[in-house]
């Protein structure tokens, strides 16, 4: 299995081609030569509750575009990206897919929200159109159908790490602590499925995603007195929960297993803490990473947890588009099987089920001087960490 992944070839950056990003909105015009250009929806959130998601997704996809073509252009043909704000809202975002469709869009990404991707993903079949989620972890995403791919892991995945993080320790009583939302119910069902299913007897509590006050929450944690605690958390509210539970002393109490959110978040965790991590630039040893780490340097920025999303997602629309030309069937062909590097490591898309299998990580926070470090621990490979196949479901 190892060979296999490390075997890999970089099909993205194999192509001719290359394709600039400028603008917040479109980027890429119709050479002079007159032919056309291949037009790409971006829906995401660039507001509301996911707005710090969303801003280094397309921040990966522009860097990632730059990468994989050097320019602006797949086979002679530029790349024409529009970009549209959903605000998390489920309903605008297919407002604005449909609008593109009409268009004559035939590629359509973004969605940070889960519960965006899980109502685009059957609009991209009934029209035909790729359809590449973002960074939606819901595990429903694989699977939806044949026209639906996802540029990011999902909660299986999560879950998978925190099982190798674990090992053989016990802890017989789990408590999924989560917001009542697409994302905090699929990481319920995978905790419940995962690890549930090795004995232990998995709860949970779900928060509004309207709550501000996380204190009634942290007090029912607390007087559930769980062995470990599952955290599954997204959005801005982080640092206020993490007071919350620290208040109760629920982090002094209770072994807690998490997701290592985006840097901002990182001084608002409790000390101790193994977290599991998508992705932080201090882990993956690799090329690509260390391009998008070098280039994002000369912007005094580093690449954070959903830039190699929207990288990926660039990386797949290159292929996509290189390979099908203006056949959505040909581009769900050519990305069916399609195995690359990205910033992250290895990365193969699942043909069952468009499950992109890839690498996770262990880390730990380390604090000097006012500033947090992230130290990884351990990898785990794409091969240790592969969701069940999820057939499609229709």
């Amino acid at each position: 299995m190892k060979g296999r992944w490390i075997r890999l070839v970089v099909a993205a950056v194999a192509v001719s081609v290359p394709a600039a990003i400028g603008g917040s909105a479109e980027a890429g015009r119709a050479s002079s030569t007159g032919a056309s250009p291949i037009k790409v929806g971006i829906i995401y959130s660039r507001s509301g509750l996911l707005s710090a998601y969303g801003a280094q997704y397309v921040q990966g996809l522009r860097l990632g575009l730059q990468y994989a073509t050097k320019g602006g252009k797949v086979n002679g043909r530029a790349i024409q990206i529009t970009t549209v704000d959903d605000g998390g809202d489920p309903a605008k975002a297919v407002s604005a897919a449909k609008d593109l469709i009409g268009q004559g869009y035939k590629i359509i990404a973004g969605s940070t929200s889960s519960g965006v991707a899980l109502q685009l993903a059957p609009l991209a079949e009934q029209n035909k159109v790729l359809f590449i989620s973002g960074p939606a972890a819901a595990d429903a995403i694989t699977g939806a159908n044949r026209y639906t791919f996802r540029s990011g892991r999902q909660s299986l995945q999560d879950v998978l790490a925190v099982k190798e993080i674990l090992g053989k320790a016990s802890a017989r009583k789990i408590t999924v602590f989560a917001q009542d939302t697409a994302f905090g119910t699929g990481n319920f069902a995978a905790v419940n499925s995962v690890l549930g299913g090795r004995g232990h007897a998995v709860s949970r509590i779900l928060v509004p995603l309207s709550a501000n006050d996380f204190t009634p929450f942290a007090e029912q944690v607390k007087q559930s007195r769980p062995d470990l605690l599952f955290v599954a958390w997204a959005g801005t509210t982080a640092p206020a929960m993490w007071r919350a539970l620290e208040q109760q002393k629920v982090t002094d109490a209770t072994k807690i297993a998490t997701g290592l959110a985006e840097r901002a978040t990182w001084g608002s965790y409790a000390p101790g803490i193994d977290f599991l991590s998508h992705y932080v630039p201090e882990a993956p040893k690799n090329k690509v990473n260390d391009w998008l780490k070098a280039r994002m340097k000369r912007l005094n920025q580093s690449p954070d947890i959903f830039t190699p999303d929207g990288f990926n997602a660039a990386l797949m629309i290159t292929r996509a588009a290189a390979t099908g030309g203006d056949d959505v069937d040909k581009m769900v062909s050519a990305l069916e099987g399609y195995q690359f590097i990205g910033p992250k490591g290895p990365s193969r898309v699942r043909a069952e089920d468009h499950a992109l299998l890839q690498p996770m990580f262990q880390v730990r926070l380390r604090q000097a001087g006012g500033k947090f470090t992230a130290v990884p621990v351990k990898t785990f490979s794409p091969g240790n960490l592969q969701p069940p196949v999820r057939a499609f479901s229709s």
